[in-house]
């Protein structure tokens, strides 16, 4: 390990944290020098800090550099739970993102924090994982990518092939010891279930934190719900008043129509023992929870050990008012109006959202007919109750209206086009130039050529023409210009230019003449005579 950089991996199944466990922890917030926190008893020693101190300790001790702590707290390495899968089917996984993000992160060699990662240390194999899935994982960054996972006991060796045998047996123990663990648990609970025990959970409003005495204020206002509801208010009404009392849940929220529902369907209510359901449909995966009562061996209803608030009678006809349970899901979308949640009412000063109410049976409409309303004020929702209008035809208007604004504006478009601009346009054009500027100069050229030939011979006449030429710009700036010259293709400039070159071969001061710039109407150029002679040579005057 020496010169290595290692990152540690902290698992927690579950831990309740007792208290700072340093010093500058302290929840007062104070900066005085305080004694760092020592445990009293063996609740108050956390067990995640003692897997970081004894995972650095062990790689300082051999020369590495312990970098970076991955923390999973209250994360299960074998409860598995229901996902959908990438094909769309309905699974059962352990899920640990931070598990895979230490893999991805050892993968490319790179601890959260920036620094080098050469390793993952674990206190045992069983912190590391108890799934064969994940164990897999872990094997194949390992092989494939040549950074050890390693525990301080010394079982876990992913780097050979007896190792990850090994590996793989011991992975499989510890699944079969979580699985008859969690089996010892449930016949627990069960147990408790059948002699009418409470368990833990939160506090159920109406009974103090022991779950077993009636707490008098609550428990009155339990039985004042089951009255209001029994009267045939309906459940807006009674979440209305209880806001306008005050009256929170056991966690300090306000009530809402679930929460509502789900205490008065609680058999809780009237002494008999509860137990949570959980019913999963098995092609779409969707879950249902439900609430029912327990039975003994007789079939009859366990009675549970905490004082009933209603009988018997007055829970059940509650029940069947609101029904005992929630319907099943589908598995998808179930809405059955396209606006509801979006549409709002338009009256000054109440925006409220519509929400949808069905028919009534006297105004004869089709089943399943519903309108969207704005709710009353005296309602949960606080509206303003002067909107209605038709549910299906506004469901209806609503996407050909948006369809027809679309189709307007796509001929708009049609009608209309938008001038399309390239940012290289400009370049383009001078490219565009230059390659007719060599074509006109590559055709010139040749007929230059002939020309001088057959007037003077030859040779002299390329070097005094290219001498003299004027070039043109160079495709782009800032490139290597290159440029083509623009030779007259007349007979008569030639000629000048060749009889100029042969005056200035005779004479013993060179012909100051010069190639001037073309004139607007012509692309060449002419040759004029130097300043200073009077007469100059006649052949240079020529155009």
């Amino acid at each position: 390990m020496a010169g290595q950089n290692w990152a540690g991996l902290v698992r927690l199944s579950f831990e309740v944290d007792e208290g700072p466990a340093t010093a500058g922890d302290d929840a007062t917030g104070s900066t005085d020098a305080q004694p760092a926190f020592r445990p009293m008893t063996g609740r108050g020693i956390r067990s995640r800090d003692e897997q970081e101190k004894d995972n650095r300790s062990f790689v300082e001790s051999r020369g590495g550099r312990h970098v970076h702590t991955y923390e999973e707290p209250d994360t299960s390495a074998w409860r598995r739970k229901r996902v959908r899968l990438p094909n769309g089917e309905i699974g059962y996984r352990v899920i640990r993102p931070v598990f895979e993000g230490a893999l991805e992160d050892l993968k490319r060699g790179t601890a959260p924090n920036g620094e080098r990662l050469d390793g993952l240390i674990v206190y045992d194999i069983d912190r590391l994982t108890r799934d064969n899935r994940h164990l897999e994982d872990a094997i194949e960054v390992v092989e494939n990518f040549g950074r050890p996972i390693i525990d301080i006991t010394g079982t876990l060796d992913l780097l050979t092939d007896n190792g990850r045998t090994v590996a793989r047996i011991v992975a499989a123990t510890n699944n079969k010891q979580s699985a008859d663990t969690a089996r010892r648990v449930a016949r627990k609970h069960q147990a408790l279930q059948q002699a009418g025990i409470p368990t833990g959970g939160t506090r159920p409003f109406g009974w103090k934190e022991d779950k077993r005495t009636l707490d008098p204020h609550e428990a009155r206002w339990l039985r004042q719900m089951v009255d209001w509801l029994l009267a045939g208010k309906p459940i807006s009404a009674v979440i209305r008043k209880l806001k306008d009392a005050g009256v929170t849940t056991s966690t300090g929220r306000d009530w809402s129509h679930a929460g509502l529902k789900a205490v008065m369907r609680n058999p809780r209510l009237c002494g008999n023992r509860p137990r949570q359901v959980i019913d999963v449909d098995p092609v779409t995966g969707t879950a249902n929870t439900r609430v029912e009562i327990v039975l003994d061996d007789r079939g009859k209803a366990v009675i549970g050990q905490w004082e009933p608030v209603i009988s018997v009678e007055e829970w059940e006809a509650v029940t069947e008012l609101i029904g005992s349970n929630p319907a099943p899901g589908q598995g998808r979308n179930a809405r059955k109006s396209l606006l509801r949640g979006t549409l709002r009412c338009d009256r000054e000063g109440c925006g409220a959202l519509l929400r949808v109410s069905k028919a009534e049976k006297r105004l004869n409409k089709p089943e399943g007919y519903f309108y969207y309303t704005c709710p009353s004020s005296v309602s949960a929702y606080g509206g303003c109750g002067g909107t209605r209008i038709a549910g299906p035809e506004t469901d209806k208007a609503v996407p050909m209206t948006v369809i027809a604004k679309h189709q307007e504006e796509a001929a708009n478009r049609k009608a209309n086009p938008e001038p399309t601009t390239w940012e290289k346009e400009e370049e383009l054009e001078r490219v565009l130039e230059d390659i007719g500027d060599l074509k006109q100069a590559r055709s010139s050229d040749s007929g230059l050529a002939t020309e001088g030939e057959s007037a003077g011979g030859g040779s002299g006449l390329r070097g005094s023409v290219i001498s003299g030429t004027r070039w043109p710009r160079s495709i782009a700036t800032g490139r290597p210009r290159i440029a083509f010259a623009r030779r007259q293709s007349s007979s008569d400039q030639a000629g000048a230019l060749l009889a100029c070159s042969r005056a200035q071969a005779q004479s013993s001061s060179p012909c100051r003449g010069r190639l001037n710039p073309a004139s607007p109407g012509s692309r060449s150029p002419t040759h004029a005579p130097p300043p200073d002679s009077r007469q100059g040579h006649r052949q240079c005057q020529r155009r």
